[in-house]
């Protein structure tokens, strides 16, 4: 039958992207309309807009809304995050799954009611201007944290009580009255709320909650959990399920008590949830093979759909872990006692088998819901002595063997990963060791053991295998999944390449292989730390999906969280997933309902996720500057790792501390930003600082409240590592772009 002729107009990839542009946050359905499609023709849209996202070019929901890559949809919720020097209010998208900075958006003052402050959220109609937005509010929105809140320091002068925020972009500070302060003492950390007044020129604020003392050094955590709002007391129904909870019967379960399982964990872990085992698999038909044994604590016993202590840990997503605290999932009486393997206590699990061949190759997997005596908690140094043949004295031998075997094992299994080239950046974390005061005494890079490695590697293959299952049982999970690198980012990457002479070419399809082999290249040269950090810049940041696309990092086809039940709400319901469709019985398996709206559950806890890792990150930074103060004026090595048209970003070479290093202190002439270098360079010497470049610094400034570190060049002004550079050829040189500031109205 021939095909009925339309009279639809030509589509192609540029009329879309131009649609975009006129219409952002267009759907599919929207597009469809203004192209005139219509019936199966519309295939052809579905295609060409699947094409547009792989090449990056485009980015969004369907249903929610498409933009060009880079684009904010023209209405979307953002967050007020401060002021500029001018007293304009700035604000940060909500959503934004980008490594990169979001562009800068400049709010508009709503003509009634309170004035916004910072936290508040609002949904907001956008317009774009040159490289940066303006933003009317269309409404205010309620956040978690309450409509608008502001946190910061009280301090007490001959002109007043002040209060000065702990943002590090917000800008001057605010008034408050006696009768506003709630009792507040001078140095105190307090959360406020904008009266929409202004004394002395400076906006007013009351005093809604007292969080504690700036002298101590626990309140350095409390700042950025609170201006974070994680939620940290448990409702009271929450706690008494927790309470209640009791040891489980093993009637029923596989019993894997007789299987010497062990717990391998950083020295400070609050929580132990996985167990190992290995041991040579006995089937003559599998010659050198190896059996490994994954054990995870079977949360999903104790925290069922719908109970309060479900609800609350999808309100949470996920645990957050500070130098000196945890803010857990779940309450203590289970992420601490019931649910963590603790060593020689019978704890029910959900476990994985799975059997390997001599080249690591899996052949099988089979999940068992059981119960499990863990025959030691281990740290990965006791661990790595072991595989050294250095065991301790304390160490029984049937610990021993089981360690002697996992690291046979593991030998086997990195032999079929090194063939799956996972992406391999070595990227130092720091260590933040507390005295018994709770101040700093010191920071260091943790060491990176074999030990580590082996249990990453289990985890990794246990996750595949709970992805592998659900998939075959066609039981609906939530996947952890990593984009391939977009468009744009590999242009930019190609383009530093280009400054160090390696050739990139930017329109190849890239494989996490092609990364590790400039990686390879160099490593033990001056650029490898650089390098490592440009390629995490590359990539797309990984996110909960009710849909596959597979994980670009770990270069795999399937891949679900599956080994923190604890920690992760992904993984409980993965768990749940995995006892409904392996029909693994004794309860607590995923429902119809969960099933309808694992979309919504997987955005969430993204979020939440996101949220953690920024409040975890700022707790450090800010432990990391009451710790430098001492410093103050004391000259450094650092390495720069970013550059802006304002400073470059420099990170302290010996305790890994980060901070800004301003435009105007690299001396007396004029520097331009170079945005394909990304370098400063300046204009009459052509001296360039750019990424990776060694720098003699000192300390100016560390402000614990913020979190900030400013330095200067030492020695006023001295050449970075790499010395001079011929300055860029005036074709070269980028334009001027005048930053776009809105009209004060």
């Amino acid at each position: 039958m021939a095909r009925r002729a339309t009279n639809a107009p030509k589509l192609d990839k540029d009329r879309l992207l131009a649609l975009l542009a006129e219409h952002p946050g267009a759907t599919k359905r929207d597009l469809a309309r203004l192209t005139g499609l219509k019936g199966s023709d519309r295939i052809l849209l579905k295609r060409l807009l699947r094409e547009l996202e792989a090449e990056g070019a485009i980015a969004g929901k369907a249903r929610r809304g498409l933009t060009k890559s880079g684009d904010l949809p023209e209405v979307t919720v953002v967050e007020i995050t401060g002021t500029d020097s001018d007293g304009e209010l700035l604000a940060r998208p909500i959503s934004w799954e980008s490594n990169d900075e979001p562009p800068t958006i400049f709010v508009m003052p709503p003509k009634e009611g309170k004035a916004l402050a910072v936290g508040g959220r609002v949904l907001a109609r956008l317009e774009k201007r040159g490289e940066h937005y303006e933003a009317q509010v269309v409404r205010r929105l309620e956040s978690e944290a309450g409509p608008e809140r502001i946190i910061g320091v009280l301090r007490e002068s001959a002109e007043g009580f002040r209060v000065m925020p702990v943002e590090r972009k917000a800008r001057g500070e605010y008034a408050l009255d006696k009768r506003d302060s709630a009792g507040a003492k001078d140095n105190e950390l307090v959360v406020c709320e904008p009266l929409g007044k202004r004394a002395g020129g400076f906006p007013k604020l009351r005093v809604i909650e007292r969080i504690g003392s700036m002298d101590s050094p626990r309140t350095i955590s409390l700042i950025a959990i609170h201006a974070h709002g994680i939620p940290t007391v448990f409702p009271g129904a929450v706690l008494e399920e927790a309470k209640a909870a009791q040891p489980i019967d093993p009637r029923g379960r596989t019993d894997l008590r007789a299987i010497p399982l062990v717990t391998i964990d950083p020295e400070d872990a609050r929580d132990h949830d996985d167990a190992v085992w290995a041991g040579p698999d006995d089937d003559a038909a599998n010659p050198g093979g190896q059996v490994v044994l994954v054990a995870i604590a079977d949360v999903a016993h104790y925290v069922t759909p719908g109970s309060a202590l479900d609800k609350e840990a999808l309100k949470r997503g996920n645990s957050a872990y500070f130098p000196d605290r945890v803010v857990p999932m779940l309450p203590e009486e289970l992420s601490a006692d019931l649910c963590s393997l603790k060593e020689a206590v019978d704890r029910p699990c959900l476990a994985v088998r799975m059997v390997f061949d001599s080249r690591g190759a899996k052949k099988s997997h089979k999940f068992i819901r059981g119960v499990m005596r863990s025959a030691a908690r281990l740290t990965y140094a006791r661990a790595q002595a072991a595989f050294d043949d250095k065991p301790d004295a304390a160490m029984d031998s049937v610990v021993r063997k089981t360690l002697a075997d996992l690291w046979t094992a593991y030998k086997t299994l990195i032999i079929a990963r090194e063939k799956r080239s996972p992406l391999d950046l070595d990227l130092p974390e720091r260590r933040i060791v507390l005295g018994a005061d709770g101040r700093v005494a010191s920071i260091a890079y943790r060491e990176r053991l074999d030990s580590m490695k082996l249990i990453e590697e289990c985890m990794v293959l246990a996750n595949v295998a709970a992805a592998e299952s659900l998939e075959q049982a066609r039981t609906p999970l939530i996947y952890r999944v990593h984009d391939t690198p977009s468009k744009e980012k590999l242009y930019a990457f190609s383009d530093f390449l280009r400054t160090l002479n390696i050739n990139f070419a930017k329109g190849q399809v890239v494989q996490p292989g092609t990364f590790n082999r400039i990686l390879s290249q160099a490593k033990g040269t001056v650029h490898e730390a650089v390098m490592n950090d440009v390629v995490l810049r590359s990539q797309a940041q990984a996110i909960y999906d009710a849909a596959n696309i597979g994980h670009f990092g770990l270069n795999l086809a399937k891949y679900a969280h599956f080994t923190s039940p604890i920690r992760r709400y992904a993984d409980l319901i993965v768990h749940r997933a995995l006892i409904r469709g392996l029909n693994l019985g004794g309860g607590g398996g995923l429902t119809d309902r969960e099933m309808k709206t694992l979309a919504e559950i997987a955005e969430h806890i993204t979020l939440t996720e996101r949220r953690a890792m920024a409040a975890e990150r700022d707790s450090t930074d800010r432990y990391v500057a009451a710790y430098m103060q001492v410093h103050v004026g004391t000259r450094f090595e650092a390495r720069i790792t970013g550059v802006t048209k304002f400073a470059l970003f420099v990170r302290l070479k010996e305790s890994g501390a980060e901070g800004l290093l301003p435009a105007r202190s690299l001396g007396s002439e004029f520097f331009r930003y170079d945005e394909r270098r990304q370098a400063m360079v300046g204009e009459r010497s052509g001296t360039q600082f750019g990424l990776g470049d060694s720098v003699s610094v000192v300390l100016k400034e560390a402000a614990p409240v913020t979190g900030g570190l400013r330095f200067e060049l030492a020695d006023g002004g001295a050449s970075p590592a790499r010395g001079h550079r011929p300055p860029a050829r005036q074709s070269e040189k980028p334009r001027d772009k005048t930053r776009f500031k809105p009209k004060k109205r």
